[in-house]
């Protein structure tokens, strides 16, 4: 299998394992679409870890597969690839991507799906599309730009460069960089302490800030109102409230 879910104590790691680069051909992303649905609906998967290995994250589209494609089988491909990101850009619990060395491409766009990211200091990211007479086609203009600002995102999308960890840091693009043999287990850490938290709360977190960033305010305000009333009838929501007037903030203990 090219992608694989391991799941333990709440947390699922879906693990690109395609050597040497974990090219993203048509299986792959197939797979991790499917992977990324299960991650979903399973209810012991509470948070998820998207990681290469300890070389590569993802060195980007098999430019083999895809040379092969004219206009008119891009034209059928394109939506299912778009499909198989937005799958894990759209689970509803805390992502954490694990970059180690390369995400270019759709490397770096499948990064851009998590809600967090824990970079190596041996980690190079960008978006070479442009090199191939191409631009992104995995979500790749939608969610650097509205990660790290249209002008950024332009000055990578319209070069093609690659930046290592710390300019990726100082952009926006990585929210952490750490020793490249440390990468997964802090990227794990982070999302073990999420999994421990208000499950329903952390979706409509999740739901409410994404949505948000898609329409215009008076739309997100609506969904965090709804999100925030509804809220008020979990048992977390008691669970929460009840521990905070007994015992002080930060102690609730959620199933």
């Amino acid at each position: 299998m090219t992608v694989t879910l391991e799941v333990a104590d709440g947390v699922g790691t879906l693990r690109l394992d395609r050597p040497p680069m974990n090219a993203l051909d048509v299986a792959t992303q197939d797979r991790l679409k499917e992977l990324a649905e299960e991650a979903t609906r399973r209810a012991d998967v509470r948070a998820v870890v998207v990681y290469g290995g300890e070389k590569v994250f993802a060195a980007g589209a098999d430019i083999k597969e895809m040379r092969a494609m004219d206009h008119t089988a891009m034209i059928l491909r394109a939506r299912a690839l778009q499909d198989s990101f937005t799958a894990v850009a759209r689970i509803p619990k805390p992502v954490v991507a694990a970059v180690t060395g390369y995400a270019l491409g759709g490397g770096c766009e499948l990064a851009l799906c998590a809600d967090f990211r824990v970079a190596g200091d041996n980690a190079k990211l960008g978006q070479p599309e442009i090199l191939l007479g191409l631009i992104p086609g995995a979500g790749g203009t939608q969610r650097l730009a509205r990660l790290i600002g249209p002008s950024k995102a332009k000055d990578l999308i319209f070069t093609g460069r690659q930046v290592r960890a710390d300019e990726a840091l100082a952009l926006g693009l990585v929210d952490r960089v750490v020793p490249a043999a440390e990468v997964y287990e802090q990227a794990r850490a982070w999302a073990a302490t999420l999994a421990q938290g208000p499950a329903l709360a952390l979706r409509a977190a999740k739901e409410s800030v994404d949505t948000g960033l898609e329409t215009d305010l008076d739309t997100g305000l609506a969904v965090e109102r709804n999100w925030f009333a509804g809220l008020f009838a979990t048992e977390d929501r008691e669970r929460g409230m009840r521990s905070f007037v007994e015992e002080g903030p930060g102690r609730a203990k959620f199933l």
